[in-house]
């Protein structure tokens, strides 16, 4: 009698200590790592100029294809004694294209448009020089002096694409006002090229980032249409 007793105990007890871990199986969370990464800063470029630095911050979230590119440059050091070739009061400074004897440098593959990003072409910003055709921008940007709203993308046809604003400058405002200050004259044939040349010494990429290679070829002068 009493061991049958005991084993309906042990019974019972076996039941009641599997069903309290079920239900702690069932109840307890398990910690995960959390999916979510942290931002990371943008990438920021210096330009050595013959009249004083530059940084402008460039913006991947916006035009992640137009940014690989142009870091891709700064990284081989193809803007290096690169020149300010096109200045235009009022307007824009633009260069990454010319030597200072106004010999263009062969350059990647043109890259596609992406002025639809929802950027506009306000004062301080930077955007990719090109011919007329919509998606033959190459090495050569230009920098606003002023909001230049007629370049923004207004639709995918025609002039109506626009030019790609893809940076800002956020230090050294006051070189771009000095280099947009230049006497300028006709030089090669080209024109509002400054009469002394301004050198862009060296653009270097101030914290970290990936780029990638593109093939090389050769094409024609880039340029921003003025309204």
């Amino acid at each position: 009698m009493n061991k049958n007793i005991s084993i309906i105990l042990s019974l019972l007890m076996i039941t009641i200590f599997s069903s309290f871990c079920y239900a702690a199986e069932k109840n307890t969370a398990i910690p995960t790592e959390p999916t979510t990464k942290l931002p990371i800063d943008p990438p920021q470029v210096r330009l050595e100029t013959s009249l004083g630095n530059m940084i402008i911050e460039l913006n991947p979230s916006a035009a992640p294809k137009t940014v690989e590119n142009f870091l891709s440059y700064v990284n081989d050091g193809f803007y290096n004694d690169t020149i300010f070739h096109r200045v235009i009061k009022g307007f824009m400074i633009q260069g990454g294209g010319f030597t200072k004897d106004m010999q263009q440098k062969p350059t990647k593959a043109e890259i596609t448009n992406e002025a639809d990003n929802g950027l506009k072409n306000l004062k301080g910003t930077i955007a990719m020089a090109r011919t007329n055709a919509p998606h033959s921008a190459s090495s050569q940007f230009f920098i606003n002096t002023v909001d230049n709203a007629f370049l923004d993308f207004k639709a995918k046809s025609g002039r109506g694409w626009g030019y790609c604003v893809f940076a800002k400058v956020v230090d050294g405002m006051e070189v771009v006002d000095a280099i947009e200050k230049q006497a300028t004259g006709v030089k090669n044939s080209f024109r509002d090229v400054p009469v002394t040349p301004i050198i862009i010494k060296k653009a270097v990429l101030i914290n970290n980032t990936k780029t990638a290679a593109a093939p090389e070829v050769k094409k024609a002068e880039a340029k921003p249409e003025k309204n």
